[in-house]
């Protein structure tokens, strides 16, 4: 439980609070509202989240109005506990339409089974597993573990669950989405519905145009890796009072990971590429940084102060760099309490912000430095009309573009053969795809870059093809004209976004 500024936390979460009575004439069920004053001694009237009669005729009306009751619930009374959310996630009716939104190709789990398969015998398949789920018979098997590239050279774990384990886990995030979105802070952003990378970058690039003068750019070594199962139930615990859930929240935790064809053990953290890791990341952040940063941030005594955050990566701006130095000492005693730990090499606090450039040149400093932020280096610069107004200039990230390029090079040599026409399409879609995503204002250069790039690379594997190739670079750029899309912005100044 989180207590004022400058007091310690208690690791044990609240008494539970009073259940409200349900109103008498309503036939739903719904978790948390007031006692009844009627009734007899010692019966607990509550309110409950769902009406247990006969399905409406439609189901999927019927789940989605289930949903809004919690969140509304949730939204109007923020102590509400609820008691009773099981029946939700292990509805046959969800659990079937959380089936129909997964990808078809997904990679498959230890047990082989893939959608394709499963759905033979949807309904049946279904069936069973919302009755295991109701009888406390589901058993969460363990992930397989598989690596993926990262820009710098390193391994990135991920965690592949079998295909019953990711039907309830994704059914289970829609639950636990309609309280926890109305508790989340409005200054987190990573994974959440209706917020993308963009809508936070926006805040960010808006946010370092006040009373900004120093930016603490963090990040938390192996946050997935670490994480605590012990803190991450008390926390949970805060809101969800479902013994049920909270024990199916502990089977994934404990599932383990096969790797080589050996299951290990997981005393600890979360593995990535579950659907449940995302919202377990942010509940548990949610308690240990944004409402710690959100007390720090209204206290104006000190400064001005902004933050955004995505899943485990956030960057805070301030007005004085001794504001900044307090908290980043504060924020390390604070992780070391969650079991958590900021990254030596990659935290650092820099000066940045509109009188960042002229303050540095007085002092006779180098230009002031950069920071990452999703994908893009965030550069204190110019505007370009010559009216030399401060603006921060995003590109994207070099090592970033490098590492792409070196995929698109691997994938056009396993293409080599391929008619034109088709390795024309799939590179459409590459340099489209990255265009979409980095097409913002002030990166239209390096979105040029990596467009002639990817031709570069395009025409050298073509002439790879014969050793009497006769392709001339006139040719090539036929090819080129007709396949790759040129660059341009996707994105409009966040300003213009944000009156919109």
């Amino acid at each position: 439980m989180m207590n004022g500024h400058g007091k310690s936390d208690r690791p044990k979460v609240p008494a539970k609070f009073v259940n409200k009575g349900e109103a008498a004439n309503t036939s739903a069920e719904r978790d948390g509202g007031k006692g009844s004053s009627q009734g007899k001694h010692g019966e607990q009237n509550t309110r409950r989240t769902q009406c247990r009669g006969p399905q409406s005729a439609n189901s999927a009306g019927s789940v989605q109005s289930a949903l809004d009751r919690v969140r509304k619930i949730a939204k109007s009374d923020k102590k509400v506990q609820f008691t009773n959310l099981l029946h939700h996630i292990s509805n046959v009716d969800r659990l079937r339409a959380v089936y129909f939104l997964m990808k078809k190709t997904a990679a498959a789990g230890v047990d082989g089974e893939t959608w394709a398969g499963y759905g033979e015998n949807l309904e049946e398949n279904l069936q069973s597993l919302s009755e295991r789920l109701q009888k406390g018979g589901y058993r969460a098997k363990p992930v397989r573990r598989v690596f993926i590239a990262k820009a710098d050279g390193k391994q990135r774990p991920l965690g592949v669950p079998v295909l019953e384990d990711k039907i309830v886990q994704r059914s289970t995030v829609e639950v636990l989405n309609a309280i926890y979105e109305t508790e989340f802070l409005e200054f987190s952003y990573g994974y959440r519905p209706g917020k993308g990378q963009h809508h936070c970058l926006d805040a960010l690039y808006m946010g370092l145009f006040g009373k900004v003068n120093w930016v603490l750019d963090a990040d938390i070594r192996g946050f997935f890796d670490n994480l605590n199962h012990d803190w991450l139930i008390k926390f949970v615990e805060h809101r969800i009072k479902d013994k049920r859930v909270i024990r199916l929240i502990q089977k994934w935790l404990k599932a383990g990971v096969m790797l080589d064809g050996r299951r290990e053990e997981t005393e600890e953290g979360v593995p990535q590429g579950g659907s449940i890791s995302p919202l377990l990341a942010n509940i548990y952040l949610h308690y240990v940084l944004d409402l710690w940063a959100r007390q720090r941030r209204n206290d104006k005594s000190r400064g001005d102060m902004i933050i955004v955050r995505w899943a485990d990566d956030f960057v805070v701006g301030f007005e004085h760099r001794s504001q900044a130095e307090t908290f980043l000492a504060d924020l390390k005693e604070r992780m070391l309490k969650f079991s958590l730990e900021l990254h030596p090499e990659k935290t650092r606090i820099l000066e940045f912000g509109r009188f960042a450039i002229n303050n540095r040149k007085k002092r006779g400093l180098r230009k002031p430095e950069t920071f990452n932020f999703l994908g893009f280096a965030h550069i204190c610069g110019n505007n370009s009309r010559g009216n030399k107004k401060f603006t921060v200039r995003r590109h994207t990230i070099a090592k970033k573009m490098r590492a792409k390029l070196l995929e698109v090079k691997t994938e056009l040599r396993r293409r080599l053969h391929q008619p034109i026409p088709e390795q024309g399409k799939w590179l459409r879609s590459v340099v489209d795809g990255h265009c979409r995503y980095y097409g913002v204002p002030t990166n239209l250069q390096q979105l040029g870059s990596f467009r002639f790039q990817v031709s570069r690379l395009w025409y050298r594997t073509l002439m790879r093809r014969s050793q009497k190739s006769r392709l001339t670079w006139k040719r090539m750029a036929r090819y080129i004209e007709r396949w790759l899309p040129h660059a341009k912005l996707h994105h409009p100044f966040p300003l213009k976004r944000i009156r919109v």
